[in-house]
């Protein structure tokens, strides 16, 4: 289990996230203030996320004094202030991603899940691994194959696989995966995530791919 620690000045929203957080199995400790949260650096959670508008000490400090004791240690910023320059200052100093005010409770989950993933689990997860008992998957080649024939992906359709495969039972949104997919610059119709998927179904028939009616997709497959 994952020791996350989160520090932001509205108690209602540190609720709320640490509550869908806890729902993906990790343990948060909630911080209302930057003193009370560099009281706690020397307990070395497993990653921080901060408000940079915090009382008494403000997120750049507090991630100053973080990075001070552990300068690998992974850090997740979000400001509802000028997103450019806190994202520019806060990539300088050290941290890892930047998420912008407002946001859904879920997009910080995803974010923290992929963080923690690639952080933590690089030496047990290997570029080679199998899916719901059939697909073969090579990361680095991106590269997807049955028992007999290596299947067309598109780089789009590959990627949306990874992105599912990634963040296991997690709801995601069409408007989560075309963020990923296609950046937030993307205007078209979310209906191109179902079409994409579509297409996926019918390359990889058997992968377990579920529809979430009005919101979006999940994989709820298996792993060898």
């Amino acid at each position: 289990m994952y020791n996350i620690y989160l520090v932001d000045d509205e108690k209602n929203l540190n609720d709320i996230l640490a509550f869908y957080l806890e729902n993906e199995g990790y343990k948060v400790k909630c911080f209302t203030s930057g003193i009370e949260a560099s009281k706690a650096i020397k307990d070395k959670p497993d990653i921080w996320i901060l408000d940079i508008m915090i009382p008494d000490m403000d997120g750049f400090e507090l991630l100053n004094k973080i990075k001070e004791d552990q300068n690998d240690m992974p850090v997740i910023f979000i400001s509802a202030r000028d997103q450019n320059l806190d994202k520019v200052l806060g990539l300088q100093m050290g941290c890892d991603d930047y998420i912008a005010k407002p946001f859904l409770p879920m997009e910080l989950v995803i974010r923290t899940r992929n963080l923690l993933n690639r952080l933590y689990k690089n030496t047990k997860k290997t570029d080679n691994f199998i899916i719901d008992g059939i697909y073969k998957i090579n990361k680095e080649k991106r590269i997807i194959a049955d028992s007999n024939n290596i299947i067309n992906l598109t780089s789009k359709e590959f990627d949306f696989i990874l992105m599912l495969i990634e963040n296991k039972n997690l709801a995601l949104s069409r408007e989560q995966i075309i963020n990923y997919l296609y950046g937030q610059d993307y205007f078209g119709s979310d209906r191109t995530i179902d079409d994409l998927v579509r297409r996926v179904r019918k390359k990889l028939p058997k992968i377990n791919i579920e529809t979430i009616y009005g919101y979006g997709y999940r994989w709820c497959g298996f792993e060898d």
